[in-house]
């Protein structure tokens, strides 16, 4: 049974941890950060950006697929399955096909259209227990195709958009998405401070969390932030781990090419990436 990411949350605010939102793209990924959370008695939050929903054929493909593995699985920890980064239109879409939580991004839009897109999208969620992520400032870096330059939000936009009643804000304070370069400055703790006192107390979202030292994160989470957002991390392990494989021909030994076979050492790096994650944000134990 999905849950929204709003009870959750508000927890792990008040818990001082963090719960990880962690990207599916596809059933590998799912059962993963499925048995990872469950073995982990961790809440945990499945995420979907646009372009791993259209892989995966749609957003029904994909309610269909997490809502079996719960069962079928015997999953008892709390679990969100979550639009990222979501536009108007997919955000309507991902209503309509039963995710239980949803990040509308109209961090691109004047200030004003945001606050009025994010009231109808809102109001319609909520209405059907649906939990709603903003963003304010854009997330620097790549993710699918969206590109950032890593801006610093406002505070009093940041303020207007919580004032909305949204379940949690994702706010821009230097992070970025995908790999971090040599010259990154670092995270901004003292917009981070500010946007904390002025929208308290909401949880906050941080994304881009690969890569990001774990002092860092540890810092970002004394400060309010609730919600870590993983993806390359689990995506690299993953590739690491089965390139090892073929290298070392593993998939030329017997039924090796089998892709049950050739996929299960990925599977287990995403496992224990996600471990390391849950283990870090402190919200191993908390289901």
């Amino acid at each position: 049974m999905l849950v929204s990411a709003a009870e959750m949350l508000n927890k792990a605010k008040e818990g001082k941890y963090a719960v990880g939102q962690f990207n599916i793209n596809n059933l590998e990924w799912t059962k993963a950060i499925l048995q990872t959370a469950q073995e982990n008695n961790s809440p945990v939050i499945l995420g979907v950006s646009e372009g791993a929903g259209k892989y995966m054929t749609g957003y029904t493909t994909i309610v269909g697929m997490v809502e079996g593995m719960i069962k079928e699985m015997g999953i008892t920890v709390p679990v969100a399955l979550h639009l990222d980064h979501g536009s108007y239109e997919h955000a309507l879409k991902v209503i309509e096909a039963g995710f239980s939580s949803v990040m509308f991004d109209g961090s691109h839009y004047s200030i004003e259209e945001n606050i009025e897109k994010t009231k109808e999208i809102i109001e319609i969620a909520h209405s059907k227990g649906i939990s709603v992520e903003a963003e304010v400032g854009s997330i620097g870096g790549e993710e699918d195709g969206v590109v950032g330059g890593g801006e610093v939000a406002d505070v009093n936009e940041c303020k207007m958009i919580a004032d909305l009643g949204v379940d949690m804000l994702a706010a821009g304070i230097g992070n970025i998405h995908g790999k971090y370069p040599e010259n990154w400055a670092g995270l901004r703790f003292d917009v981070l401070e500010g946007i904390s006192n002025a929208t308290n107390p909401m949880p906050l979202v941080l994304h881009g969390g690969t890569g990001i030292p774990e002092d860092m994160i540890k810092k970002a989470i004394s400060l309010g932030v609730s919600k870590i957002n993983v993806n390359t991390e689990c995506q690299l392990s993953f590739a690491a781990a089965t390139r090892k494989y073929i290298e070392a021909g593993k998939d030329l030994e017997g039924k090796g090419f089998d892709p049950r076979k050739l996929l299960a050492p990925g599977f287990e790096a995403i496992k224990a990436t996600v471990k390391e994650k849950m283990e870090l944000f402190g919200s191993v134990n908390k289901a």
